[in-house]
């Protein structure tokens, strides 16, 4: 991961981290963003950013559950 993407991440992390969702990190954000793009293919750097900075928590939330049913660890 670019740096800059890893600060936005952990950005977004501290963010969720703030409203209550204190374990949340900005690699479990990133891959969140990731698991969007799994058909099309990763699309410019102002799209993944702006899709990082427009992450809601349900949609995080979301992608969480949908990964522990598939046995992700956490």
């Amino acid at each position: 991961m670019i740096s800059s993407m890893r600060m936005l991440c952990a950005s977004k992390a501290e963010e969720f981290q703030m409203i209550g969702y204190e374990h949340v990190t900005g690699t479990e954000i990133w891959e969140c963003v990731l698991g969007k793009y799994k058909k099309t293919g990763i699309p410019a750097m102002h799209q993944v950013v702006n899709d990082i900075l427009s992450l809601k928590v349900t949609n995080f939330m979301n992608h969480m559950t949908m990964s522990a049913y598939r046995g992700a660890r956490f």
